[in-house]
């Protein structure tokens, strides 16, 4: 193995969006998944503008997002009465030059996985080996210890260690000991997918409820053209009193849907009924909104967190997914400047660590959603006129700073220079 290696812990959307950027800049890696077999698991989630502009500098475009998403028209907010509280056109459609994508997850992870095999090699994957820590070595170098689901041990050495190896991360949980457990703030999810008409633009990300609870909703497919039936994405959040330890912790667990569908009995409306939704997918997950608190430094030497490694976030902003991708393209942008150094990953850590530390509080404060709070705490949730409440430019101004804080305000974005040439190359020693 070349010695200018960079391993990479966690072939997650971080992992896998990182090793095809170093692929791009002509960087030898290695990325250690622990899954023994890539599927395509989980539900909806939502790239933003920015994460879609890297994808297509990675040259992966809209014909392979479309393959299992849509572009995103929309972003409505609803109050628990059914009203309208605010709405706002999305991507394309609200001026970007590139558009939002409403994907699922499980795929996308897939297109990036088989991206990268074709790109740089099956072996550039290595699957069943879970990361367990890392050594530093008196030359500079990094250790990394790993083992099968069996049980078996090896270690692999190389320049540079990446730990993309998500909220529960063996690199973080060594680079930080002393760190708090999971943090829970009370609120419980139930997830799933279901065949059926899409509402409002056809394309429309909805929130509806209150910030006890809500329910959020969006397509991931196009229509059927016979049955005008598309996929729905669906949560379905409350806040609980209790939970047990396995509810706080664990991220993805099959349930009954009888077991919660009672707690949106009352989501019933003219245009839309909760329990037919959810009631009409097959399978439904259960995880709690959980997070981290934030650590002082992302990194350690020759050692580096990214993605939900380094900044756990609620997903109340539906901007993880693609802030773990502008992770792994701004790190390798710091490879490009100051080749695979310390110093490349010191300047990431004082660029982000902070900034991202805030955008993740400001998730668990409700994120853009944090709108809901403000309506309860001036009427109850019950209004006739959201301007007698909530006047648009004090919505506006609301949503500008979340933007302008996660890296996706329009202008800012569209007037931004790439941030990796086509034809950069990072210069190896």
């Amino acid at each position: 193995m070349p010695k200018n290696r960079v391993l990479i812990a966690g072939g997650g959307i971080g992992g896998l969006a990182l090793a095809l950027s170093l692929h791009q800049v002509g960087v030898p890696f290695t990325v250690f998944e622990s899954a023994k077999k890539m599927d395509p698991l989980g539900v909806g989630i939502n790239l933003q503008s920015n994460a879609v502009r890297e994808l297509q500098d990675m040259g992966i475009g809209e014909e392979d997002l479309s393959e299992f998403g849509l572009p995103v028209q929309e972003w409505a907010l609803l109050g628990l009465n059914g009203r309208e509280i605010h709405s706002e056109p999305r991507g394309r459609d609200a001026g970007y030059d590139w558009p939002q994508y409403s994907v699922h997850r499980g795929e996308f992870q897939m297109l990036l996985y088989h991206e990268l095999v074709r790109r740089a090699g099956r072996h550039t994957v290595r699957l069943d080996s879970t990361a367990t820590g890392y050594k530093i070595n008196e030359d500079g170098s990094v250790t990394l210890s790993l083992q099968t689901r069996d049980g078996v041990p090896s270690e692999e050495t190389g320049q540079l260690l990446i730990g993309a190896d998500g909220i529960h991360s063996a690199i973080r949980a060594q680079m930080h000991p002393d760190q708090p457990q999971i943090h829970w703030g009370g609120t419980l999810m139930w997830r799933g997918t279901t065949w059926a008409k899409p509402l409002r633009s056809g394309a429309s990300f909805i929130g509806l409820g209150n910030h006890h609870q809500r329910m959020v909703m969006y397509p991931i497919s196009k229509p059927n053209p016979e049955t005008g039936l598309a996929l729905i994405n669906w949560i379905a959040e409350t806040v609980a009193d209790t939970a047990s330890d396995r509810q706080r912790n664990s991220w993805f667990r099959p349930v009954a849907i009888e077991s919660f569908v009672h707690y949106f009995e009352d989501f019933r409306y003219d245009w839309f009924s909760a329990p037919e939704l959810i009631n009409g997918a097959k399978d439904a997950f259960e995880n709690p909104m959980i997070d981290r608190d934030p650590i002082p430094t992302w990194v350690d030497g020759p050692v580096c967190l990214i993605g939900d490694a380094a900044h756990p976030m609620y997903p109340t902003g539906s901007n993880g997914a693609s802030q773990a991708i502008m992770d792994a393209r701004h790190l390798t942008r710091n490879f490009l400047d100051h080749g695979l150094t310390p110093k490349a990953l010191s300047l990431f850590d004082e660029t982000f660590c902070e900034a991202l530390s805030d955008l993740a509080l400001r998730n668990r404060g409700a994120g853009p959603f944090g709108l809901l709070q403000l309506v309860d705490s001036r009427c109850g949730g019950e209004f006739d006129d959201i301007e007698d409440v909530l006047p648009k430019a004090e919505r506006e101004a609301f949503l500008a700073r979340y933007k302008a804080a996660a890296g996706y305000e329009r202008d800012s974005l569209n007037e931004a220079e790439r941030l990796i040439g086509a034809d950069e190359k990072v210069a190896l020693s």
